[in-house]
């Protein structure tokens, strides 16, 4: 009978620890539900100062355990997700927002107010597709017949130049924040005449409304069937 007592307490004494354990595992993913849907509507309204609306905002927490970062007042990292957002009218596909070192109040979980959110260093991707692109890209070269698509992964521009028809690859590129489209590939058959102008007009660069948030471009790239325009902000700030 002695023997049993103390196996009877250790059951009792884990299945302590695993009750106490699942509490604060859900209280741990309650709070953090509460500080993501307060971030999400905090950064939806930032965002509105850019002229940037969004059919829907979502935010997600990482790093080890939220209730131990809120001690701290400060979150690993942060990922901002819009979908459908458009910025200064130009529709895109979505906007993906990847924030570190993010400095948080605890009166975001709390519900206090007056709160602000400062955030060290913020990258963000936003995804066009070539469609949209192309109408970017023909304001800014007065090439109302382009065209661009995506094929095998590259970028590629159909265009009519001086009653011929073109098929170029391109390199898409960022200088001084500007878009050019640097010419990689033409057909041999095409005159160098031709081929100068098509390069020449097609560097001349796509200005872009302010980015969201106010970010610096830095980086354009194609992936899969769409052109990522990549940007940062440092010191990026959420008013609550």
């Amino acid at each position: 009978m002695g023997s049993r007592r103390p196996r009877r307490w250790l059951r009792r004494l884990v299945v302590t620890v695993v009750v106490l354990g699942c509490l604060v595992v859900g209280a741990d993913r309650a709070a953090a539900w509460v500080a993501e849907d307060r971030l999400a509507t905090m950064a939806a309204d930032e965002a509105a100062k850019y002229d940037v609306q969004a059919a829907d905002t979502s935010v997600e927490i990482g790093g080890f355990g939220f209730l131990p970062q809120v001690v701290r007042e400060e979150f690993s990292t942060v990922t901002l997700t819009m979908r459908q957002p458009t910025f200064s009218s130009v529709p895109a596909e979505d906007l993906v927002v990847t924030m570190d070192t993010v400095h948080v109040p605890r009166a975001l979980v709390t519900g206090g107010s007056g709160t602000a959110v400062t955030i060290d260093s913020t990258e963000m991707k936003l995804r066009l597709s070539p469609a949209e692109l192309t109408k970017l890209a023909a304001r800014a070269t007065n090439l109302e017949n382009l065209g661009l698509s995506i094929v095998d992964g590259r970028l590629h521009a159909k265009l009519s130049v001086r009653g011929r028809e073109v098929d170029a690859t391109l390199s898409p590129k960022v200088e001084q924040g500007r878009i050019v489209l640097a010419v990689d590939q033409l057909s041999d058959s095409i005159p160098s005449v031709i081929r100068t102008t098509v390069s020449r007009l097609l560097a001349r660069g796509i200005t872009l409304p302010e980015m969201p948030f106010g970010a610096s471009l830095k980086q354009v790239a194609v992936e899969g069937n769409s052109v990522v325009l990549v940007a940062t902000a440092d010191n990026l700030q959420f008013a609550g």
